[in-house]
């Protein structure tokens, strides 16, 4: 770059400048770390391919896998192109380096048996409180598509049980939502409130879901924590994955949830282009087109993408004719 201002002093221009655009911030950790990096080598000149390969290569990343290499290069393209309108012979990386990093796999969709037995061994764990806490957890998951972090981050004064609503905040993508609650999960939640605040201190601010043991009783539950307590269940289980992940996730309980809508929907001959929105603002995507994913990113859903692919050739058949 140039010796007289060092490359972090344009990553953080740059990331002021994004923010007041309205875009999030999500590769600012990546876009920082190759600053320092490219400071700490005391540059000079243009940014080539060579060095940024180096730097997503480099030791601290912990990694020898080809994908985070090219997620981390993906990070800089932005940047990179930003920076050009004070350096044009600046490089920018493409996707052919690496491979790329924007395919997503195929999630373990769960069959309604399989979400009953994770309830079942949830319920089991001991001692009561924590069973109830896992239970109601996983199930309000696989009602509602919540990310756990949502669920986990809900605080009690966000369960609104009379309106049968969550307030979700300030979440991925910095946006809030509205959740409503089908009867049946409201009434599981109202369970779930009275055994806790029998079995807990009750405070004006508390979390909804809460840890069991030592220091956490009656604080927010941890995200590792609760991935562990998954872990084990599901090897208990013995599920075997229909995805293509290493091994069924929690995460895949949201898949799920979209999944089983949106079949829902064709069984009931919902029209699913003019229900997508809708779907898309109840879990909270950024964009739409993350939602219609599925019809082509799960084979489970194919089939619907196929079944509107023959209606409109059909129709277009038809007009021609």
């Amino acid at each position: 770059m140039s010796t007289s201002v060092p490359l972090q002093d344009y990553a953080e221009r740059y990331l002021v400048e994004r923010h007041q655009l309205g875009y999030g911030l999500g590769n600012r950790y990546a876009i920082r770390s190759f600053a320092r990096y490219v400071d700490g080598l005391d540059h000079e000149g243009p940014l080539t391919v060579e060095l940024m390969v180096s730097w997503a290569q480099c030791a601290k990343t912990n990694s020898d896998n080809p994908t985070t290499w090219a997620r981390r290069l993906k990070a800089l393209r932005p940047f990179v192109r930003w920076l050009k309108q004070y350096e044009p012979r600046h490089d920018v990386p493409d996707d052919t380096l690496f491979g790329r990093v924007d395919r997503r796999l195929a999630p373990h969709i769960y069959s309604e048996q399989e979400i009953i037995d994770l309830l079942m061994a949830a319920r089991r764990l001991h001692p009561v409180l924590r069973g109830a806490t896992y239970e109601t957890l996983f199930g309000l998951l696989a009602a509602t598509g919540l990310r756990v972090s949502e669920a986990v981050h809900l605080m009690d004064a966000d369960v609104d049980l009379k309106a049968g609503l969550l307030f979700v905040r300030q979440t991925k993508f910095a946006k809030s939502r509205q959740v409503p609650l089908h009867p049946s999960t409201t009434k599981a939640l109202r369970r779930y409130r009275e055994l806790r605040n029998r079995q807990v201190e009750v405070a004006e601010e508390m979390p909804f879901f809460v840890g069991t043991r030592g220091q956490r009783r009656g604080y927010t539950l941890g995200l590792r924590q609760v991935r562990r307590v998954f872990i084990t269940l599901r090897e208990q289980l013995g599920w075997i994955n229909r995805g293509a992940h290493a091994a069924p996730r929690i995460h895949d309980l949201r898949h799920t949830f979209v999944v089983r809508r949106i079949l829902l929907w064709q069984a009931q001959g919902v029209d699913v282009d003019q229900a997508m929105l809708s779907l898309s603002t109840y879990v909270g995507h950024a964009k739409i087109t993350n939602t219609y994913w599925y019809l082509t990113g799960v084979p489970d859903l194919m089939a619907v993408a196929a079944a509107q692919f023959e209606a409109i050739a059909s129709r277009l058949e038809v007009h021609h004719g």
